[in-house]
């Protein structure tokens, strides 16, 4: 299969959790691309413009932040000074701490793609201590940098302007589908793969999905390939027949109609419209 997006790595070897850096003034405007193996998170507490994730256009209206998963195209055009910071985090880091209310804030948090924010005054001081903490490394840095990020995401959550405190979060299956659906080489579409992955039925799934998201289970999956399709006809040369073949559609005709029957456009006419 071709490469089909330019995949940016910032640099940061495969032994580096967390890496904190103020945000790169030289690059204000990017060209499509994804991350190969972390999470991005962008704070911007001055600048102007927008921040595209896939298909979507967010303003750039500081203070804000924008979370970008590792399946997600983005890009950004800042028109004017920007400051902020950039959180880059490998999927390790979660594995490695044992503190499960962390990873659960993470997975809470990166259901966003962006939150605009009321107050960063008590952000601004817990990224600068992150990014000081990454500077100057030692034995206890791991501890102090879980300790911080879990109180950033807490207070994210607390002062941006769509969450609602009042929203209860449950962990559990679903989360595990939809980090299953992140993370995959490739999506199948079938309940019934990702159900026996998740040690349960489909059955079961449908029901956790209505209840999350009232959505299907196979409405879930299909987001998730709408997504990717659109992510191959917006930044990649591949004709609609290939781009079937890759997503394991019997046929290129099969392809279309489901394509258009999720977002009411032939592939084509997306392509071309967005274009």
């Amino acid at each position: 299969m071709k490469k089909i997006f330019p995949t940016k790595d910032h640099h940061v070897e495969k032994s580096i959790l967390i890496k904190v850096t103020p945000f790169d003034k030289s690059k204000s405007k990017t060209l499509p691309h994804k991350h190969d193996d972390y999470y991005e998170i962008l704070y911007l507490s001055q600048g102007s413009g927008f921040h595209s994730i896939d298909t979507e256009n967010y303003p750039i209206v500081p203070p804000a932040m924008y979370f970008v998963r590792k399946e997600h195209v983005h890009y950004w055009e800042i028109d004017s000074d920007p400051e902020g910071f950039v959180i880059i985090l490998r999927k390790d880091f979660f594995t490695k701490s044992l503190d499960g209310e962390l990873r659960m804030l993470f997975m809470k948090i990166f259901s966003h793609t962006c939150l605009f924010l009321k107050d960063s005054t008590t952000i601004d001081a817990l990224i600068s201590l992150l990014a000081e903490e990454y500077k100057n490394e030692d034995e206890s840095s791991f501890h102090v940098s879980e300790g911080l990020l879990k109180s950033l995401f807490t207070k994210v959550l607390a002062v941006s302007d769509t969450f609602s405190s009042s929203t209860e979060f449950k962990p559990g299956i679903y989360q595990s589908f939809i980090e299953l659906l992140s993370s995959a080489a490739e999506i199948k579409n079938s309940v019934n793969f990702y159900s026996r992955k998740l040690n349960t039925t489909p059955q079961n799934l449908n029901a956790v999905c209505r209840k999350e998201v009232n959505q299907s289970a196979a409405d879930v999956i299909s987001e998730f390939l709408i997504n990717e399709a659109k992510r191959l006809l917006l930044y990649s040369n591949q004709t609609v027949s290939e781009i079937s073949y890759s997503l394991k559609f019997n046929d290129s005709s099969h392809f279309i109609k489901y394509f258009r029957r999720h977002t009411g456009k032939t592939p084509h006419s997306f392509r071309i419209k967005a274009g």
